[in-house]
């Protein structure tokens, strides 16, 4: 008897086994929502060098956070980033630019050794996360650099939008903070673009290095004798 007892053991563990995994659910793979960024027509369009653009370290990996009421960030459970955020963001970004800037010159840093920009956009983005019950945060900050690499315009940015609380809108949420951010930093570019290359004041050339000659030395008087009227005796 205590040997027929075993294999029926065995065979109500592989059937909760398999209870067990009919009620796994399947982890969730996500992208940012870029919107629907249009193409752009003009071949000869504004030059924009887009980047470097850094990401909070936080945000260098798979899973998706999820940002708490006390302000805590935890692991989503069944949700997870499709790939790397930061590629993400990037093409979004510079799809949205160059839509909203009609221009095809618009690239990620680094360009090709030929690419000279109008404008450098320089990003920073410190924080881009949501929660259930928390809307989506965008903090970010930019520096617009001209033709010559001067900072002609810099802004911080803090953006929220709120959304129905599950993953897939949370993720929606956050594709759209970035779309206005996008609009933002178009809007700004564009001033800037067309601001007019001051030429530079032709330096004088240096001067060589006089010698100086013996016509050059301070000239000391002479002296001259002192004459008199006084004879002088001798006795």
């Amino acid at each position: 008897m205590n040997f027929l007892r075993v294999p029926c053991v065995l065979l109500l563990t592989g059937v909760l086994g398999l209870a067990g995994c009919s009620v796994h659910q399947p982890t969730s793979l996500y992208q940012l929502d870029s919107g629907e960024p249009g193409q752009p027509k003009q071949n000869a369009g504004v030059a924009v060098l887009l980047g470097p653009v850094s990401v909070a370290d936080y945000l260098q990996r798979e899973t998706l956070l999820q940002r708490q009421p006390d302000g805590s960030l935890t692991a989503s459970r069944d949700g997870r980033w499709a790939g790397s955020l930061s590629a993400d963001i990037d093409q979004l970004l510079l799809r949205q630019l160059a839509w909203k800037l009609d221009s095809q010159r618009v690239v990620m840093a680094p360009a090709a050794a030929n690419f000279t920009p109008d404008v450098q956009v320089v990003l920073s983005i410190t924080r881009l996360d949501s929660g259930e019950n928390q809307p989506a945060v965008l903090d970010a900050q930019w520096r617009l650099l001209d033709r010559r690499g001067t900072v002609r315009d810099s802004k911080l940015v803090h953006l929220e939008e709120p959304h129905a609380g599950t993953s897939a809108a949370q993720v929606k949420a956050q594709g759209v903070l970035l779309q206005r951010l996008a609009e933002q930093l178009s809007a700004a570019v564009k001033p800037v673009a067309a601001q007019p290359l001051v030429a530079e004041e032709p330096r004088k050339a240096a001067q060589p290095a006089k010698t100086r000659t013996d016509q050059d030395k301070p000239k000391i008087p002479m002296a001259s004798p002192i004459r008199t009227d006084l004879e002088v005796f001798r006795f």
